[in-house]
């Protein structure tokens, strides 16, 4: 790992609190700047129900590659960015390979889709008005019917329902399948 690279050179760059698409699209303008903001887009629970939603797969972190002496304080005064990501007065670098990988990962786009069904064994959150934030394990997904089996507990017994697969959500963060680790 480099500190002070003489050639363009990948770095993390903090962004103020999620901004990081704001940055990223100004970082783009910026001539021989390389920009890398992967994000993901899925559904969440909220207060008026399952909506979609597109986060940082890195909250408040994206990836720009540029050369360290000749563009430093133009990246890290670009509307959006916090920082350089530093130590003291050292400037780490992201290994290409790295960079490779997650872009590999993430195929041709920066955004990808989570998702949509669960599988079985997920847990996931009930946005239906009856048991509006309950958690439930996924024990059967019928597609076709658009539906989903789920086991839930109440009141200290378990039950089996049967719901509309648009009313719920899983309960951590979905990953593409791309990024799954096997």
């Amino acid at each position: 790992m480099s500190y002070y690279p003489t050639d363009r050179a990948w770095f993390c760059i903090r962004s103020q609190p999620k901004h990081e698409h704001i940055a990223s699209a100004n970082l783009k303008r910026l001539a021989g700047v390389e920009v890398f903001c992967p994000r993901l887009r899925s559904r969440k629970l909220t207060r008026r129900g399952p909506v979609w939603m597109t986060e940082s797969l890195f909250p408040n972190y994206l990836f720009v590659r540029f050369q360290f002496h000749l563009q430093l304080d133009l990246v890290k005064y670009t509307p959006g960015v916090s920082h350089v990501v530093h130590f003291a007065d050292r400037y780490p670098t992201v290994p290409d390979a790295v960079i490779q990988e997650l872009r590999q990962a993430f195929g041709s786009e920066e955004v990808q889709i989570a998702e949509e069904y669960p599988s079985e064994g997920d847990t996931v959150i009930i946005a239906d008005d009856a048991f509006y934030g309950m958690e439930a394990v996924v024990l059967r997904v019928m597609p076709a019917r658009e539906r989903v089996q789920v086991l839930i507990e109440m009141l200290g017994r378990t039950a089996t329902v049967e719901l509309k697969l648009g009313l719920v959500v899983p309960a951590s963060q979905p990953l593409p399948n791309t990024l799954r680790v096997s």
